[in-house]
Order: structure tokens, then sequence, then C-alpha cells
């Protein structure tokens, strides 16, 4: 059998010692989250997507909230304390994370952004999340994968 390969995401969950599952889905071409979570088979409300912004202090931030919603911009920026946050272009997210679009996930980036998981994921036992990779997701537990990167949970969607 093939040895699976790796993300940044897993190797980092595997340092930190931090239980996740991997689940696969076959990809002709980009597909939303939505997309994902059907052709998977998991609930809409504990398929999260990562998107990333930055403030108007230079600094960027990473926003974790359910596949089928909003990103509320003010909310996010309050919730890092930046008087308002813009999402990056997605032609800067590989620059700028490391990953590409339909891949990017809040943990291996380059570097490790400020990250608020939507208050929705407190209190579900594991949430999945992109894995790294166009393709791959992993189901973990939000406050482990919080306590792990010191993010913050808070109301940011609409």
């Amino acid at each position: 059998m093939a040895k699976e390969l790796k993300t940044n995401a897993m190797r980092f969950l595997d340092k930190k010692k931090i239980d996740y599952t991997v689940q696969t889905y076959q990809w002709d071409e980009f597909i939303d989250g939505v997309h994902c979570a059907e052709a998977l088979g998991q609930p809409l409300e504990e398929t999260f997507k990562t998107l990333v912004a930055h403030g108007k202090s230079g600094n960027y931030y990473c926003f974790l909230l359910p596949v089928a919603s909003e990103l509320d911009l003010k909310k996010s920026a309050k919730s890092v304390g930046e008087k308002s946050v813009e999402l990056i272009h997605v032609k800067d997210i590989t620059a700028i994370t490391g990953y590409v679009r339909g891949g990017c996930t809040c943990i291996g980036m380059k570097k490790q952004f400020k990250t608020v998981i939507h208050k929705s994921a407190e209190n579900l036992p594991l949430f999945y999340i992109s894995g790294g990779r166009i393709g791959t997701q992993i189901h973990l537990s939000p406050t482990a994968l919080a306590k792990t990167i010191n993010a913050d949970f808070a109301e940011i969607i609409l």
C-alpha cells in the first residue's frame, strides 16, 4: 500500500500530538466548501472553511467559519482588535499562506496567523477543516485545535 502523503497541517498536528482523521475526495476542478462537504456526506454546520484577511495594521488573520456562512468583516475586525479587515485576493493566497485556493488551512502555514473560529464550533466535539491540500479534509476537535494554535472563538458571521 502506498504511503500517505502528509501535508504541513498533518505534520503540525502529529508534532503537537493532536488526534485527527483524514478524509479525501476526488476533484477535477476547484469546488467550494459546500460541495466538498456534500461530496463527503459531512454536515454543513460541522464543515468549516478558512478565510485569510489583513487588517489596517498590516497583520494577517485566519477566520474559520461554517462553509455555508458568510464572514462579517466588522465582527471579524472587532474579534482581532482591528478597525477593519479585508479578505486577501485569491492570487495572493499561496504567497501569503503557502497553501493554494481550496487547500488553505489555519495550521502549518508559512507563519502562524492569529486565528478566530466561529463560536458554533466551540460546542462541537469534532469538526472538519481543510487538510492543507485540495481533496483532503481533517476531522479533529475544535477546542484542541484552538488550544494548540492559541485561537479564539467569536461571532464572526453575518
